[in-house]
């Protein structure tokens, strides 16, 4: 779908880049005409799709090595992005992990992991960047990658449950203490998509029975997910801050 050039020459950071969503994102980014940024712990993997960026049409393309979970590279991203791009207008928190099993038996190790990268990360990556344009006095925007998951609950994956219900609190309360500030926290909240996280599971039995309770039976594709994210990246949605736009195939809204 053409959505024209919404996100022509907007300063893009996109973490958790070097697969799929972020990925996705980057390249939807780059097709738009954006200055895109994309950080991730996989430094080899940006090296390459910056090329493809600037190939698909970005006006420029910056790699990034981030760890999410640490302040001191986080800061440094952040200062990178502004000083190769002569600022930033768009923080896209994506970076997520999960881990498998039941509550019982995931150790303490498990749930930090998955809390430190989807929820905590979040955090650092947000107040970094809201610093950053209060304190320049310039304008800014952060979409968050929530999930359903924020709002229901499924068995087997409750550190991650739990960390996505926390961005979806967050987004809302820096929405409304950033607003102040002309900063924009929203939220995407997509339902089952296949991406490397989960791949392979929806040809399990589990996974076919996941997509029976879909209303439309079927996963998402990345590219369902371009309306909303151009949307709230640009300024289209410049009075909008503190949504949480889900993107399921009616999962929130199936029958008990």
């Amino acid at each position: 779908m053409d959505f024209g050039s919404a996100l022509r020459g907007r300063r893009i950071l996109i973490t958790g880049a070097s697969s799929g969503l972020g990925m996705h994102f980057a390249r939807l980014s780059a097709r738009q005409g954006a200055k895109v940024a994309i950080a991730a712990r996989r430094r080899e993997r940006l090296e390459d799709l910056c090329k493809e960026l600037l190939a698909l049409g970005a006006e420029r393309a910056l790699a990034s090595t981030l760890d999410v979970s640490d302040e001191t590279s986080i800061d440094a991203c952040i200062a990178d992005v502004v000083e190769a791009f002569d600022g930033l207008d768009v923080l896209v928190n994506n970076a997520g992990t999960a881990s498998g099993g039941t509550a019982l038996d995931q150790t303490a190790e498990d749930f930090d992991q998955v809390v430190n990268v989807n929820l905590r990360g979040v955090w650092l990556l947000s107040t970094a960047a809201g610093r950053h344009w209060r304190d320049t006095a310039t304008p800014g925007a952060i979409v968050n990658i929530a999930s359903i998951l924020g709002e229901r609950v499924a068995k087997g994956v409750a550190p991650y449950a739990i960390s996505k219900a926390g961005v979806v609190q967050m987004t809302k309360v820096l929405a409304l203490e950033l607003s102040r500030h002309d900063i924009r926290v929203n939220a995407i909240a997509p339902g089952y998509f296949e991406t490397e996280i989960n791949a392979g599971f929806f040809d399990t039995p589990q996974g076919a029975a996941m997509i029976k309770r879909i209303p439309m039976r079927r996963t998402g594709k990345p590219e369902e997910l371009d309306g909303p994210f151009i949307l709230l990246a640009s300024d289209a949605s410049r009075y909008m801050t503190g949504a949480v736009i889900p993107v399921d195939g009616g999962h929130l809204v199936s029958s008990l």
